[in-house]
């Protein structure tokens, strides 16, 4: 007899700057592959406004549609409370947003591949939905809340 029980979803609140690119394929890789006890939500201190095509692109190319995802504001999400925050800048190169609220915090950094020249960009844009698909999700999937933790 298997006991199937219940567990919790851990909410997910994936930052960058911009909400185009890295942030959008983070979301769009949690909700896919890890789905079952993460949801995840993405957003930037200075949203560009859409997601990124070639980010749409590649991820359609492993099975996952962000066409429908949006760029969105940190501000949407200030009152709320998630259970972990990854932020995705590139330390170098980009200032990553800092979360003031409550959550559990870590930074994941991935360069811009949307700063390649335009050519580039396809294979910039794979190499870091492989590498978050690494990184990102096997964090998530070893990632223990903490006991007792407040919500």
């Amino acid at each position: 007899m298997s006991l199937n029980m219940p567990h919790e979803i851990y909410r997910v609140l994936v930052l960058c700057t911009g909400n185009s690119a890295r942030s959008q394929m983070a979301e769009g890789l949690i909700n896919a592959r890890i789905g079952d006890r993460f949801t995840a939500q993405s957003a930037g201190t200075q949203p560009i406004g859409y997601v990124h095509p070639t980010a749409q692109v590649v991820m359609r190319e492993i099975g996952i549609d962000i066409s429908k995802q949006r760029s969105k504001s940190v501000a949407e999400f200030i009152d709320q409370a998630f259970d972990i925050v990854i932020t995705v800048c590139d330390d170098a190169a980009e200032n990553c947003p800092v979360w003031l609220g409550r959550g559990f915090k870590t930074h994941l950094g991935f360069p811009d591949p949307a700063a390649a020249p335009l050519q580039q960009q396809p294979e910039q844009f794979r190499s870091i939905r492989d590498a978050m698909q690494d990184r990102i999700l096997n964090f998530l999937k070893a990632w223990q809340p903490m006991l007792g933790r407040m919500r």
